[in-house]
Formats: C-alpha cells, structure tokens, sequence
C-alpha cells in the first residue's frame, strides 16, 4: 500500500506558474507514475507519466509548459507547470501502478492505477 498525497494548486491568472507536489508515502521508485486531470463534466484525462528514471512523457496540450521532477529522498514527484492558460483549471490528481506495464501500455487509462491521491485544484484565470 502507498499513500498519495497532493498539494500547491491554487488560483493565477493566465501566463502564472504553479508547482504541484505529490508525497508518496513510502520509496515508490520503480513504479509507473502518471498526472492526470479533471474538468467540471469532463472525464478524467491523462497528462503526463514518469517511470523511473526513464525521460517523462507529456501529452502535446502541456508539452513545453508543464515538468515532471522528483525528489527521491523525500519521495515527492512534482509537476512544474508554467505559462498556465485558462483550459488548463482543473482537479490535478497523481497516481500510481506497481506495475511497469502500465506505464508501457496503459499509462493514459484511469482504471490501470492502482493508487491515486485526493486532487488539488488548480484555477487559472484569463
């Protein structure tokens, strides 16, 4: 079992900055990692992976604006996100999969993680 704990969202105005946190609570390298996000009626919606010290992977909506980092001392994986626009507001969520593969094959499928955290809001203003 791992916990996943997510924090640092909050409200800027287009072309802002905001760094998320996502504390694992226990070593969690060598798991697949994602960040996902979630609209008012919008489905949950795939933006990024990490799998171990592999180069993370972005969907083309973020690519260039949004980073992926980690700390693994403090087992903390943060996604650094710049020159926010408003269609990115949403609920950001991390999760994660013991199981490589998911990263592989599955990585933009919600029901492939097992662990997720509870979602921070991140509100960007025009």
């Amino acid at each position: 079992q791992v916990q996943l704990t997510e924090s640092g969202g909050g409200s800027v105005q287009a072309g802002g900055s905001l760094r998320l946190s996502c504390s694992f609570s226990r070593d969690w390298r060598g798991q697949c990692m994602g960040w996902f996000r979630q609209s008012p009626g919008q489905e949950r919606e795939y933006i990024a992976k990490l799998e171990g010290d592999r180069k993370p992977q972005y969907v083309a909506s973020v690519k260039d604006r949004f980073t992926i980092s980690q700390d693994t001392v403090r087992n903390i994986m943060y996604l650094q996100m710049d020159s926010l626009k408003p269609e990115d507001t949403a609920m950001y969520y991390c999760a994660a999969s013991p199981a490589l593969r998911v990263c592989w094959w599955y990585y933009n499928v919600n029901s492939r993680y097992t662990y997720w955290g509870q979602g921070t809001q991140v509100t960007v203003s025009s």
